[in-house]
């Protein structure tokens, strides 16, 4: 799922100061479940907001929305007439949202409420975890299922560095474990040290962001 946390309030007040006709806009799929952009949370930033702007801007107008995902337009067309009377719109989306909605609507005014972390997975309640960076090759199966580009701070492909510490990585020992100490056990689990011979060449990262804004295009599926 992708991760993401709300702007510090400071910041989000900052961007709508002056707008008197607000939007506020939720995505109840993943910014939902790491509780950061749900309806839930527009509810909250929306009182919040109310109770910053009573008094300077007694004229505010605030109103609440969320669709199912702000990433797919046919979601967000319910959107249509509350767009055209805001000033502009808080969007409590991920980067991808936000900007589907300013394709969508060419005209309004979008801004983030909250920042795009990364991919990942709950560890534990209130807990998320980085898991994959999306560099559109995917080598899981040559280590053990254990993500070395995305979990060793180095995206080294051929070992750890000289810094890791008792499974620890020298980046953050405090909070990092060594993605080639995990690595190793697990496959030491599974009967396949010897995959730890071969030599891994230097990685294509074309196939990641690097390379350029990326497209997907499924001929099956185009009409």
């Amino acid at each position: 799922m992708i991760v993401a946390e709300r702007k510090p309030l400071s910041e989000i007040i900052a961007k709508v100061e002056g707008y008197n006709r607000l939007l506020i806009v939720g995505c109840n799929t993943c910014v939902a479940v790491c509780q950061a952009g749900g309806e839930k949370e527009v509810a909250m930033l929306a009182a919040a907001l109310r109770l910053r702007f009573r008094d300077r801007q007694p004229a505010m107008e605030i109103i609440e929305r969320s669709v199912e995902r702000q990433c797919e337009e046919e979601f967000n067309q319910v959107l249509a007439e509350d767009i055209a009377h805001a000033e502009a719109v808080l969007s409590m989306a991920c980067g991808v949202g936000v900007q589907t909605l300013v394709e969508q609507f060419p005209d309004a005014i979008v801004l983030p409420a909250v920042n795009t972390k990364f991919m990942g997975r709950p560890e534990e309640r209130g807990v998320w975890s980085e898991r994959c960076i999306g560099c559109g090759n995917c080598v899981l199966d040559k280590f053990g299922g254990i993500c070395p580009i995305t979990r060793c701070a180095k995206s080294l492909l051929n070992g750890p560095c000289g810094g890791s510490e008792n499974g620890r990585c020298e980046v953050d020992p405090e909070n990092l474990e060594c993605a080639w100490q995990l690595i190793y056990d697990r496959l030491a689990r599974l009967g396949q040290l010897d995959r730890l011979l071969e030599i891994e060449p230097p990685k294509d990262w074309s196939t990641a962001r690097y390379g350029g804004p990326r497209k997907i295009v499924r001929k099956d599926m185009v009409l």
